[in-house]
């Protein structure tokens, strides 16, 4: 700790540290060496470290001994550089006080300009620009600022006395007040801040380390810790501080400030887009207090046409802008979001870093990125996150549907959102947490204080702001719709409504956004079916030539297999057969079998489910086209299809010619105290045999047919579900062989030349099925882990009921993720890794794979991978998302070819044929 270095400087194109130390300088520091180094004009300042905040958490907010003479020899070396004095009535050096974490959080922790302004040195700015308007314009933003910031005294006192000053001297802008005016500002918000019982430091050398320390600070502020926990950012990795010498945007005319992405964040079009603002700085750009300029023609958007570019109204400027960025994408060979500052016709680069991207936009810019050869296939596939993929596999509105236009404001964020209309981010929370309801966040202008109501929102509607406004650029990280710089909206969070015109929206009324052509509408509006373009095409099949886990999906319907198919399923690693007993047609025929008091009655009410059922697989063997399917024999327990509430029962009763009296003593005989580890699963199948032969009859009749009429090539895996002990597994495997094998024999009969093929196996959802797989895998063919049960039996966790609380556990840091969200590596994985072990040590080319919902999550899909599973299985909409994930997997760690390793496609699993023989055979 004595001699470690906590402070590294920049400047006058040098710099102590490289833009690959993220860990240890941030996102934004790194990079802020890394453009010195490359030679571009960053004002000199310096970083403090990550580590002096790990430091400062460890120690009760406290700094290394060695970090005072540190910074201020950095200090010294700025103020050499920029021939400035800090805290120089004279000639003073200002600076501006920012966070930077190794990962992107645009505007979630604080940033504070301007530092080292007091009554004195104001005058040396003063003497120095000759220009006491833009003086006091620094002096009162940095009270506002360093107030709100560091002293805990709400802006909104602030901007309620420049909102009354305006309105006092007869003016709309900021920039129409007058010296004087400004001067007076200064003075009335040092007395608000008294007011509050807080006094302003007039040492800038005070002024600094209260700012360094509202930075480190603003780490474990609310908005910050929410945007980590959205976008599972760690706690450890803190944030560097960056402290960097001023340059004004403010000072004139000459000057501007403003903010650009070296393609368009939201469609990846290839185009440089931005926004400026004249006389201003940064904050103003990014805050949507005023509307900003577009920085060229290409940025132009609809209402902003006859703005003035800053191409147009700083030529110079702009030119050695393009040039900066044109040199910024080809060194970081990712798209670029870049803040920059023209003080007095010059360029200042004050920051740039991989920009926030619509999935839209990551799929473009990756795909054009690689035809421009700037990165590799498994760079581009990198460059996309799994989840960003869902956004694109979301509905858009409907272009016949009929709308109410509202209003129109800019297409911040692409995408379509309905939603009722709610006005601050606490009633948002509530309304979606609490109520189950879906909502649209309407502000002014958002901050970030609302991003917990932005994370549950469908979409954000603000009345102000441009494209590179907080809520456009946060929105687009979610992936959220958003329409900004709405000026038709009048928004009243008094009232709790807004007004377009005559019309007035209240609180609760629903309304539809549509981020792509920035439309309010009233009301809900149809939606269509999302179209995936080429785009998206291209980078799937890169994806498919590295990835060595098969994707599969969990379908109980013909139509899900085939949404599932256009996705790029591989088969069905689920199909839930119980779904297809709640069907309408058939349910009365499952109710009558469990009410039947023998045998010979359940075989009649079965009798009549068999031929629904056949009608169910052959559809979904049809959709599947000879990949594999996994059926899941009857799960559930029976009470499950028994109503519960007296009116129901009575209904029942007489619907299906019963007395309601036998109704309700059988609902009771069913009722169980702890059904998820009831009579159910292979169970069922233990007291009931006649139940699960009548599946493998339909099964297998379908798939012969299919074969002997159609040509099919279809090979069943019957999955036998909550086996916890190899006799169970033998038991019920026993009579499903026997029924299968009765089934080909009767088709071999027709035709001596018939072939058919099927598989037996179970699920693993039980820790004893894992720590028994040995046993187990000489009476299974394949095991696919039900991740969902297994998470519950060896948590001692119900997935039903600990929502109630988990949301504590994660609160209190005892789960890091939700374990019925992201498979937990360290226990459940630990069980599946002993059952992947044991389980190919009997049985070396067994296939294994895993069906709960975890086989959509890419952290989970990554574990999958490095445990030699086979296959992943997911919801439909979730195959895509599986898809990359284990393609990234494989690039980050690619498999080497072993025995029993199915990833590679080489080795088979036996499957049972037509001969009797097959029956024992594989099991030992």
């Amino acid at each position: 700790m004595k001699n470690q270095k906590f402070v590294y400087f920049f400047g006058d194109g040098k710099a102590d540290g490289q833009e690959h130390q993220k860990e240890l300088l941030g996102g934004k520091g790194a990079n802020l060496h890394g453009m010195t180094r490359l030679g571009l004009p960053v004002p000199p300042g310096f970083t403090i470290t990550t580590d002096v905040c790990t430091y400062f958490y460890g120690n009760k907010k406290a700094y290394p001994k060695t970090l005072e003479p540190q910074l201020k020899a950095a200090l010294a070396k700025v103020e050499k550089a920029m021939s400035r004095k800090f805290g120089s009535a004279r000639n003073p050096l200002l600076v501006s006080v920012r966070s930077g974490a190794r990962a992107s959080m645009p505007g979630m922790m604080d940033t504070i300009l301007n530092l080292g302004l007091n009554d004195q040195t104001v005058q040396g700015l003063i003497a120095d620009s000759k220009d006491p308007r833009f003086s006091y314009d620094s002096y009162r933003r940095f009270v506002m600022m360093y107030s709100d910031v560091v002293l805990d005294v709400h802006s909104n006192h602030f901007e309620t006395a420049l909102e009354n000053k305006k309105h006092e001297r007869g003016v709309e802008l900021d920039t129409e007040l007058s010296a004087e005016d400004l001067q007076a500002l200064v003075r009335e918000f040092k007395q608000i801040v008294r007011a509050n019982g807080k006094q302003f430091p007039e040492d800038p050398w005070e002024q600094l380390w209260g700012a360094i320390g509202a930075v480190f600070g603003s780490w474990m502020s609310p908005r910050a810790i929410t945007y980590r926990k959205l976008n599972e950012i760690p706690e450890e990795w803190g944030t560097a501080v960056n402290v960097q010498s001023m340059v004004f945007g403010n000072m004139g005319d000459d000057c501007a400030t403003g903010v650009a992405f070296t393609r368009d964040p939201s469609t990846g079009e290839k185009k440089f887009f931005g926004e400026f603002l004249i006389n201003a700085q940064g904050e103003d750009v990014v805050a949507g207090i005023r509307t900003p300029q577009p920085i060229n023609a290409a940025s132009r958007h609809e209402g902003g046409e006859n703005l003035p570019t800053l191409e147009e109204t700083l030529p110079k400027p702009y030119k050695d802008l393009v040039k900066v960025y044109q040199k910024l994408e080809k060194h970081y060979r990712d798209m670029q979001d870049i803040e920059f500052t023209i003080e007095r016709g010059r360029l200042f680069m004050l920051q740039t870093r991989n920009g926030k991207r619509t999935a839209q936009a990551a799929l473009k810019i990756a795909c054009d990125m690689v035809r421009e050869r700037l990165i590799t296939k498994p760079e581009a596939i990198m460059r996309v996150k799994p989840d960003q993929l869902d956004q694109l596999l979301h509905p858009t509105l409907d272009p016949k549907a009929k709308k109410t236009l509202l209003a129109k404001g800019l297409p911040a964020s692409p995408g379509a959102a309905s939603g009722q209309v709610v006005f601050d981010p606490d009633t948002a929370e509530k309304w979606v947490q609490e109520l189950g309801r879906k909502v649209i966040l309407v502000r002014l202008e958002t901050s970030p204080e609302d991003i917990h109501g932005m994370s549950v929102a469908q979409g954000i509607l603000t009345a102000r702001g441009g494209m590179t406004s907080h809520a456009a650029v946060v929105a687009r990280g979610m992936g959220k719709c958003c329409v900004s710089g709405c000026s038709a909206v009048r928004v009243s969070y008094e009232l709790k409504e807004f007004s377009v015109g005559q019309t007035i929206i209240k609180e609760g009324d629903y309304i539809t956004l549509d981020g792509g052509t920035g439309e309010v509408i009233q009301g809900q509006v149809a939606t269509i079916a999302p179209t995936l373009n080429k785009d998206f095409q291209e980078l799937m099949k890169w994806v498919d030539e590295v990835r060595q886990l098969k994707v599969r999906t969990n379908a109980d319907t013909p139509n899900d297999a085939r949404v599932a198919r256009e996705f790029g399923a591989e088969g069905i690693g689920l199909c839930r057969t119980e779904h297809m007993f709640f069907e309408a047609d058939r349910i009365d025929a499952v109710r009558e079998m469990i009410l039947a008091d023998n045998l010979p009655g359940r075989e009649r009410a079965l009798e009549k489910i068999m031929p629904m059922q056949k009608g169910d697989f052959k559809g979904i063997f049809r959709e599947m086209k000879g990949l594999p399917v996994t059926i899941r024999l009857l799960d559930p327990p029976l009470h499950e299809f028994i109503p519960h509430k007296d009116e129901e029962l009575h209904e029942l009763a007489s619907k299906i010619d019963v007395s309601y009296e036998r109704l309700k003593r059988k609902a009771d005989t069913l009722h169980e105290f702890n059904p998820m580890l009831g009579h159910r699963g292979c169970r069922l199948g233990i007291s009931y045999p006649e139940i699960y032969k009548t599946q493998i009859h339909a099964i297998m009749e379908a798939a012969c047919e299919l074969i002997r009429d159609e040509g099919f090539k279809i090979i069943p895996e019957i999955m036998i579900p909550l086996v916890g002990d190899w006799r169970e597994l033998k038991f019920v495997g026993d009579y499903c062989i026997e029924e299968a094998e009765r089934i080909i024999a009767r088709f071999k009969a027709e035709n001596k030349g018939f072939k058919a093929e099927y598989l037996i196996g179970t699920m693993i959802e039980l820790p004893r099925a894992a720590l028994t797989s040995g046993e187990i895998a000489k009476y299974g063919q394949f095991f696919s882990f039900g991740t969902n049960d297994l998470t519950q039996t060896t948590y001692g966790l119900s997935r039903d009921d600990s929502g109630m609380f988990l949301k504590d556990y994660l609160d209190a840091k005892i789960y890091e993720k939700d374990p019925f969200a992201s498979l937990d590596p360290l226990g459940v994985g630990r069980l599946m890794k002993l059952s992947i072990e044991e389980g190919r040590a009997t049985r070396p080319e067994l296939k294994i794979g895993i069906c709960g919902e975890h086989g959509g999550d890419p952290s989970s899909v990554t574990f999958c991978h490095d445990a030699n599973l086979d296959y992943v299985s997911c919801s439909p909409y979730r195959v895509p998302i599986a898809r990359l994930a284990a393609a990234q997997a494989a690039i980050a760690n690619p498999r080497r070819k072993a025995v029993g390793l199915r990833g590679n496609g080489k080795a088979k699993p036996t499957s049972r044929k037509t001969s009797g023989k097959a029956r024992g055979k594989g099991r030992h």
